[in-house]
């Protein structure tokens, strides 16, 4: 594949997907057509590969072929780049389908929300091959396995300063990504990009849920903006005290980002409420209002947040 310095770089030509959802669906609509499909493996169990081949994916109205396989099948060879596109509530089960395939050059790259995932992967399978990123920017909203969007958003990766020994890793896959027409970028400091997303993902996603509304409704001015804006400027309290830089510049930044989004898209969390399943407030609210406590920071917008999406989930019906 592409080359970025000389011809000994490592390279990536065999890619798994675990994750079918919109961030996974995307990242296929981009790989498939590059490496082929026979070398873009989605893991699935078997009641989602037997969805998909009744199904399908259609992308912006383009019918996908992608190759979708049980992961308790044996897919020799290991891939050279394992992708976790699942959300946080999932990951240990991704963990779980993803373990039979990784080998020991596999790359491994979660792209979940909040700040603790890379950990989760590291525990699981060492610390040697495992990436970091975010995907951000990206405004798909779904209808079954009908996918349409405006914005595909790009990746964020990157690996800690004190890490220097994955950056082959990092430039096969930033490679890969960039001819692929994957947007991607390289991130100097991932760690406060990794931060900064979760930042925003705790403002926009938790007030999108609890006001039942779209990217308009925290667009423009009002209750709902402010509330997404206090969310995040708590979450800014606490990297301050765990000497993560973010800055008020950097929530301004988010918040103009989440103002070029298409004003009828959703998030994720609010498409969590209007499917009735878990969202990820754990990951936002429950763990801000946990990092709170022990900094001894007042966090009350978060607390009325978390205690408000779990009196919604609570009136969910029960999953059999």
């Amino acid at each position: 594949m592409v080359e970025m310095r000389g011809s000994n770089m490592k390279k990536i030509s065999r890619v798994m997907i675990i994750g079918m959802g919109n961030l996974g669906a995307l990242g296929g609509e981009k790989l498939t057509p590059y490496l082929g499909k026979e070398n873009v493996i989605f893991l699935a169990d078997e009641d989602r590969v037997k969805r998909y081949e009744g199904q399908g994916f259609t992308i912006n109205g383009v019918k996908q072929d992608f190759n979708v396989r049980c992961w308790k099948e044996e897919l020799p060879p290991a891939p050279d780049l394992m992708i976790l596109t699942v959300k946080g509530t999932q990951l240990d089960e991704a963990i779980r389908e993803a373990r039979p395939h990784v080998g020991p050059d596999t790359i491994l790259l979660g792209l979940q929300n909040g700040i603790s995932s890379e950990e989760r992967l590291i525990e699981a399978f060492g610390n040697r091959h495992v990436l970091y990123g975010i995907a951000q920017g990206m405004d798909a909203t779904r209808d079954g396995n009908v996918i349409w969007y405006e914005h595909p958003g790009e990746w964020r990766i990157g690996i800690p300063k004190d890490e220097p020994w994955k950056q082959e890793d990092l430039d096969a896959a930033a490679a890969l990504f960039k001819a692929a027409g994957q947007g991607c970028t390289v991130e100097d400091d991932i760690i406060t990009r990794i931060w900064s997303k979760w930042m925003m993902n705790v403002g926009i996603n938790q007030v999108m849920m609890v006001s039942e509304g779209t990217y308009r409704t925290i667009q423009e001015p009002g209750r709902w903006r402010d509330m997404m804006i206090a969310a995040m400027e708590e979450v800014r309290k606490i990297a301050e005290a765990e000497n993560v830089p973010l800055t008020e510049e950097d929530l301004k930044n988010y918040v103009a980002l989440l103002d070029s989004l298409a004003p009828d898209g959703m998030c994720s969390m609010r498409q969590d409420g209007l499917a009735k399943r878990p969202s990820e407030v754990d990951f936002f609210a429950g763990t801000v209002v946990r990092k709170a406590k022990a900094h001894g920071i007042p966090v009350p917008v978060n607390e009325e947040l978390l205690k408000t999406v779990r009196g919604i989930e609570a009136g969910y019906p029960e999953r059999s």
